[in-house]
């Protein structure tokens, strides 16, 4: 191991790796090196000098640009640069060479030499360089492997978003039940990759049905890690032996337990009888869906406060009775926020006067009209989770 000395132009421990074919050159330059502190090696050709790189890690390439092979023209040593940064760019490479001029030095620059020097040299000037270009060096190599740790981690984060977008949609009904009578489309855009909307449709038997829809406050993982709770939750509960009141209650006890601080969800729950064409509901602080018939648009509000923030609450019941022809339409504030270029919302009032109109729409033809209607308007990708659901009555 080379003696470290407290020269104030040294780099101590630093690894250089010096190249040239002439040995007492390579010789003067070690002693010249080990009395800075450094750490040396010597080689006399290119193929050694790539060897060496290519086992040992190294701080600087301290090389002559001529060798044995090719004694004036300095391609050789031109040709090894190139090898050298295909192997690590990073590598700070500096020339010492005696056959020079301005066209080799800014070919060698070109090529990726971080300084040229000519012999004889200085040395105070040429442990300077050293110095100078190790500890750009160094920097660089910081660079890169915060840039690879960056890199890294943003690809296992990628891999769990996508995972994570997988496994919700996973939780989401892939095919919607059958329900005599009814039609039903729906339209589920999260603002990211994953999202805190949820709707679902449950069908207890042949006569009895839920409607859900509700919004996790928030986007992104944290809403969708919330909506999935509060989900498992609500089918914990739901059947079609319990009134929609009473299941709210049960979520909003349960949720109330362990929700964070700040967050909340909004949920409607709705209990479809198909035989006598009841539909009982609790809306429990979200956006009023509508009951659209012949050009009036009715809004279901019965319920109470948002789930999760109000323990013990007791909840309302609304129930409507559907007539041939309905259209009922859920939808999470995504839809109605959407924003245009001027920072104007859609709103709720524009979603009304399309929805009376007039016309007689299937359930999805309906659906397409609102959500081309919504992306119209704001150009662009939705600012929130945005979901819609719409009902038609045959």
């Amino acid at each position: 191991m080379d003696s470290i000395n407290a020269n104030p132009l040294g780099v101590p421990g630093a690894r250089a790796l010096i190249a040239d074919d002439q040995p007492d050159v390579v010789t003067a330059l070690r002693l010249l090196l080990r009395g800075a502190g450094y750490q040396t090696e010597g080689v006399n050709s290119p193929a050694a000098v790539l060897d060496a790189i290519k086992q040992r890690d190294f701080d600087l390439v301290l090389m002559d640009l001529n060798y044995a092979r090719d004694t004036t023209s300095g391609q050789e040593g031109l040709d090894l640069i190139t090898h050298i940064r295909a192997l690590d760019s990073t590598l700070p490479v500096v020339v010492l060479t005696a056959w020079g001029s301005v066209e080799l030095a800014v070919e060698a620059m070109h090529r990726g030499v971080r300084d040229f020097v000519l012999k004889p040299w200085d040395n105070s000037d040429l442990l300077k360089s050293l110095r100078t270009q190790i500890e750009l060096g160094r920097r660089r190599r910081q660079k890169r492997r915060r840039n690879a740790e960056r890199q890294s981690v943003n690809c296992k984060l990628q891999q769990e978003l996508t995972e994570s977008q997988e496994i919700q949609e996973a939780l989401l009904p892939k095919v919607l039940p059958h329900i005599e009578g009814i039609e039903i489309a729906v339209a589920w855009q999260p603002a990211r990759a994953v999202g805190g909307d949820y709707f679902d449709v449950l069908k207890f038997d042949d006569r009895h049905s839920a409607i859900c829809i509700a919004d996790a406050a928030g986007k992104g993982m944290p809403a969708a890690l919330l909506m999935s709770n509060a989900q498992a939750v609500l089918k914990s509960f739901a059947s079609a032996g319990v009134a929609p009141n009473e299941v709210c209650a049960q979520v909003n006890s349960v949720m109330c337990l362990n929700m964070v601080p700040h967050r909340f969800i909004s949920c409607f729950y709705g209990l479809l009888d198909t035989q006598t064409r009841k539909f009982s509901y609790a809306n429990a602080g979200h956006c009023p869906p509508m009951l659209v018939r012949r050009g009036t648009c009715m809004r279901m509000k019965e319920g109470g406060p948002v789930l999760g923030v109000f323990p013990d609450c007791p909840y309302l019941e609304g129930e409507i009775e559907l007539s041939s022809g309905d259209s009922l339409v859920f939808f999470t504030d995504g839809v109605t926020e959407a924003q245009n270029a001027s920072s104007e919302e859609f709103g709720e009032e524009r979603l009304q006067e399309l929805l009376t109109l007039g016309g007689e729409f299937s359930a999805r033809e309906l659906r397409d009209l609102i959500m081309a209607a919504v992306g119209e308007f704001s150009d662009g990708p939705v600012q929130d989770d945005a979901t819609l659901m719409v009902i038609t009555v045959d």
